[in-house]
């Protein structure tokens, strides 16, 4: 029940997706008074019948350290809903709240298969050829060569499985396309991924290649991916609010307007980030999917989506099984 506006945002999309999705059941955690309260008045005509409630006394914030959390706030709404996929209650949690703090308890709950370090956030981007997997958008700030590895057979497993692509391409994202570009890590982190025959590594992604589509999966540090991420989403916002203030000023613009509107929902519709909102923690056991703070209903459920997804088609399950195969995937 976290983000910026916590079950005001969650309670609605679930009864959305509960409408569309009568197979699934669905768990609520957080503070169950003011949770049956939003549910009763927003469901109207909806069946709840598939939606139960868990009552969690506290709550993470935004501001807790994950160790804090980690440490103090094991009956919080957050820790309730890991332990409950943990212990095979829930299929999957979706959470809105602390990155850190979910990281943290989802390492400690669930734990992350053998061979992988840490796990890695990713999530799609849209590109001119649909869309590629970026990862890590933040869980891990400083990455050495066989973590960024470990992270590009993840989410090779994750294209592979979702795309039904047999032979995802992989590219390490980089200040230049030239082999002798980026840090030691990125340079050994290319050397070792050359090395793996059963991997499609094509080689270096600058930043401006995201968004190509040239690679399946770019992989980079969390640090690095975060920023490009929050850069790009940045970036979509100034140049949809700037086309639509051209728009609105003078007759002309007005007139342009009217005749480019129907391209532009056209365009919006197909890089909207809402649709693509929803980020899994790739490399535990078990599935847990990120939503962005401040996301809205409609953005939520394609949270929700994905986690639904996830679950489909054994993401975690698939991962753990390939893992196995990659000869000299071990913890160093």
């Amino acid at each position: 029940m976290g983000g910026d506006l916590g079950p005001r945002v969650t309670i609605p999309a679930t009864l959305e997706v509960a409408a569309q999705s009568p197979q699934l059941e669905f768990i609520l955690v957080g503070d169950k008074s003011q949770l049956t309260s939003l549910l009763h008045s927003q469901s109207e005509n909806t069946d709840v019948s598939r939606i139960k409630l868990v009552h969690a006394p506290v709550a993470v914030t935004m501001g807790d350290k994950p160790s804090h959390a980690l440490r103090y706030k094991r009956d919080s709404s957050m820790w309730i809903a890991v332990e409950m996929v943990r212990s095979g209650a829930a299929d999957a949690c979706v959470s809105g709240g602390n990155t850190g703090a979910l990281m943290a308890m989802g390492r400690h709950l669930l734990k992350t298969f053998p061979g992988i370090d840490r796990p890695a956030i990713c999530k799609p981007v849209p590109t001119e050829r649909g869309h590629s997997y970026l990862l890590d958008l933040g869980a891990n700030i400083n990455c050495q060569a066989q973590q960024l590895v470990q992270f590009s057979m993840m989410g090779a497993v994750l294209a592979a499985s979702v795309d039904q692509n047999p032979n995802p391409s992989i590219g390490l994202l980089n200040i230049g396309e030239e082999n002798t570009k980026g840090n030691d890590q990125i340079q050994l982190a290319a050397h070792l991924l050359s090395q793996w025959p059963q991997l499609n590594y094509t080689g270096y992604v600058e930043g401006d290649g995201i968004y190509s589509g040239i690679v399946d999966v770019v992989v980079c540090d969390g640090f690095v991916g975060n920023v490009a991420l929050k850069v790009s989403e940045g970036v979509a916002r100034f140049l949809t609010d700037r086309v639509e203030d051209i728009f609105n000023v003078g007759l002309y613009g007005r007139l342009v307007g009217r005749i480019a509107r129907p391209l532009l929902r056209k365009w919006h519709t197909q890089f909207d980030p809402a649709r693509y909102n929803g980020a899994s923690f790739l490399g535990l056991r078990g599935t847990l999917i990120k939503s962005h703070g401040g996301a809205d209903q409609r953005s939520f459920t394609y949270a929700l989506r994905t986690a639904i997804e996830h679950v489909d088609k054994q993401i975690a399950t698939c991962i753990h099984d390939q893992l196995a195969t990659y000869q000299g995937c071990r913890r160093n």
